[in-house]
């Protein structure tokens, strides 16, 4: 829980740092922006650590094969990148290259999932014949 108060509090210096310099100099309201999301990224680095340890033990106890589990993590990887990134573009006040990003991240997320759906529809093949 205290994870969760440490980096919303930082999100919410660098959201008023970030709107006092913004009507001064919008870039480098930007900068910091983008700045203060990667450290905030980087401290969350260990959970991520966590997650992929439990998702290794999952796959190992229920018998999965490592294919299985990694379009999951692939797919979730893209939706926090595109996120992000469409954000950032929407503060940069570019609503249309946060839209193509929000659209290009969807595809590509569909495009890593591809060979999990490749085995469903191996699957219900054999379900079927």
């Amino acid at each position: 829980m205290s994870d969760v108060i440490k980096v919303a509090a930082a999100g919410l210096i660098a959201a008023v740092c970030a709107m006092t310099v913004r009507k001064q100099t919008p870039e480098l309201a930007i900068l910091l922006t983008i700045c203060a999301g990667t450290l905030i990224l980087l401290y969350c680095s260990g959970a991520l650590a966590a997650v992929t340890h439990f998702m290794d033990e999952l796959t190992e106890v229920g018998g999965l094969s490592p294919g299985m589990i990694a379009p999951v993590l692939k797919a979730t990887g893209v939706a926090i990148i595109t996120r992000l990134s469409a954000d950032f573009c929407r503060d940069a006040k570019e609503g249309a290259l946060a839209a193509a990003v929000e659209t290009a991240g969807t595809l590509l997320a569909l495009l890593v999932v591809l060979p999990l759906l490749s085995a469903v529809l191996d699957l219900l093949n054999e379900l079927l014949v």
